[in-house]
């Protein structure tokens, strides 16, 4: 398992403090997961829209083309973070339908993430439409746990990234499939040979 982290937090928009334990906390999460790589592009945090659309994609391309993940987990489209958005074009733009299989890709997933997917405004062409299910039953207490690291992204309950809205809507995730816990994504793009 290999993780693609496009940006990271930079002063002057945030103190060195910030910057500091921001970093320490993907450090964290890096190791609770145990990735067999990381790559981590450094691009300014909520300032992706701010890099030429090309320099990205051609960094994501040395990823893909050195990882070749037979699928690939990436944001909505449509999620509200702009950084979000830029992901999603360059991923998009690397992985078009004719350079997937040179590249080993037979699928494209879209995840939901809390606070930015549904956070976007409704577009009945756009919206996040799970057509793929995971259980991860066995794994919510885990996940809860690791978002626990990243303490400044997480959020206290009632809030969209506190634990006990990511249990419930992986909860309502599981109901829709029949299993306690599930993770939903939407099928972007597939091959199969």
């Amino acid at each position: 398992m290999f993780w693609l982290v496009v940006t990271q937090t930079t002063t002057p928009g945030w103190s060195p403090d910030v910057v500091a334990e921001k970093a320490a906390e993907v450090a964290q999460v890096e190791a609770a997961y145990g990735f067999e790589q990381s790559f981590m592009l450094g691009f300014p945090s909520t300032r992706l829209d701010t890099v030429p659309l090309g320099d990205v994609i051609a960094r994501i391309r040395q990823v893909v083309a050195a990882v070749r993940p037979a699928t690939v987990y990436l944001v909505h489209s449509e999620d509200v973070h702009s950084d979000h958005q830029c992901v999603h074009r360059a991923v998009m733009s690397v992985l078009k339908p004719f350079y997937m299989t040179g590249f080993g890709v037979g699928r494209i997933l879209a995840y939901e993430t809390l606070s930015s997917t549904e956070a976007a405004a409704p577009d009945q062409d756009a919206t996040f439409v799970p057509t793929v299910f995971v259980d991860i039953t066995p794994h919510i207490d885990r996940k809860i746990e690791i978002m626990g690291l990243y303490q400044t992204e997480a959020q206290p309950d009632l809030l969209p990234r506190g634990a006990s809205a990511i249990r419930a809507l992986a909860r309502y995730r599981g109901a829709t499939v029949g299993v306690e816990y599930a993770e939903a994504f939407a099928l972007l793009r597939e091959f199969q040979t």
